[in-house]
């Protein structure tokens, strides 16, 4: 009998606490549906039309920078390395000495080689005198020119195995780093020094099938390269190749750049413009006003609503290349619409917006951008 009422006045005591639990949670949602039912302020936002400017087209690639001439030197012939002529990093002219190796050896050969060739000339000349006398056979004669012909060549021989002891430039440019050092034997095939040319300069890349037709041989290109930030090297295609790669679908191209400074390296990656001869007429936009996404780039249209307010709708667009931080738009807007400069990630579409007041005085300024804003 004890234990009901206690029961029923625990189950009371829960229903009491328990509807005051959910009483609060009713009037905060009430509270929260008030507030969010009252009209939010405008956003102030910093908004831009959009231009159309005339540029040149350009084909967007890839590639790296090449020598025009640029090989690792190294030695015909084993030897001691004798005397090196060079520093690492030199600029040198096509024929300056870079190492001579040790030629004892090969300069007593061409002593012997030159006295064999010495006393073979005497006999020739002793027996042509001879010949006209019949004092000697033609065989004889013939043997002794033969004799005389053959020591000839073998000096011949030996002053070019001594000129390989002799290791120099092969054509004027700058050297590498030094891989050889004084006192050490060199094998045959030895890495020595890279030597490259430098001014002018290669840049090869590559381009889809279907860019062949718009590039042809003498059109300007711009490369810029990570290494030297904010410049643009300016160049023209120098070669196409004459074959597409039935792999990847791409034809190989090269252009030639000027390189007075040396600022561009055999090995660098390259970003190139390919650029048409002739201009076109494209709609630009700030690179700011552009929200780039995986579903699709998108701008924030500025537009008026029913009521005459200001609002922004997200708009998808269609962008092309960028220069000077301006960005082509392909499609999705037009010359003189107004759009949202900055700050997208607080926006939402639909929602009401205020321009900065020297965006409002441009638009008073220019009624004719405002009709086509409007429109």
């Amino acid at each position: 009998m004890r234990t009901a009422p206690r029961f029923i006045i625990v189950i009371i005591f829960l229903g009491v606490v328990l509807g005051g639990i959910f009483g609060y949670k009713f009037y905060q949602f009430g509270q929260m549906k008030e507030q969010f039912s009252q009209p939010q302020p405008a956003a102030i936002i910093s908004a831009v039309n959009a231009q159309t400017e005339s540029w040149l087209p350009a084909i967007k690639a890839v590639g790296s920078i090449e020598a025009v001439n640029g090989i690792q030197i190294a030695n015909e012939v084993p030897g001691v390395v004798e005397t090196i002529n060079f520093e690492s990093g030199d600029t040198v002219k096509k024929g300056d000495m870079l190492i001579r190796l040790n030629t004892d050896i090969d300069a007593a050969a061409l002593r012997t080689r030159r006295a064999e060739a010495q006393l073979a000339e005497q006999e020739f000349k002793r027996l042509a005198d001879l010949l006209p006398k019949r004092a000697v056979s033609q065989s004889q004669y013939d043997e002794s020119k033969a004799n005389f012909d053959a020591a000839k060549a073998r000096v011949n021989e030996a002053e070019a195995q001594l000129s390989k002891k002799i290791i120099r430039a092969p054509f004027d440019g700058k050297l590498g780093i030094r891989m050889a050092d004084q006192g050490e034997y060199l094998a045959t095939g030895s890495p020595i020094v890279e030597i490259n040319m430098l001014d002018p300069i290669y840049v090869d890349y590559t381009l889809s099938e279907k860019d062949l037709a718009s590039v042809q041989t003498g059109y300007k290109v711009a490369v810029t390269v990570a290494s030297v930030r904010g410049e643009t090297f300016e160049g023209t295609v120098s070669a196409i190749n004459s074959s597409i790669n039935a792999d990847t679908r791409t034809v190989r191209i090269r252009a030639t750049l000027a390189n007075a400074d040396n600022k561009l390296k055999p090995g660098m990656f390259a970003t190139v413009q390919t650029r048409q001869p002739e201009r076109i007429q494209v709609v630009t936009l700030p690179r700011t006003a552009i929200s780039y996404n995986t579903y699709g780039d998108y701008v924030f249209a500025v537009e008026p609503n029913d009521n005459d307010q200001l609002t922004v709708n997200r708009r998808t667009v269609t962008t092309g290349d960028t220069r000077d931080g301006r960005v082509a738009i392909l499609s999705g807007l037009k010359d003189g619409e107004q759009v949202v400069e900055k700050g997208l990630l607080r926006l939402r579409a639909g929602q009401t917006v205020t321009l900065q007041e020297e965006d409002a005085m441009v638009g008073q300024n220019d009624p004719s951008k405002a009709t086509e804003a409007s429109d």
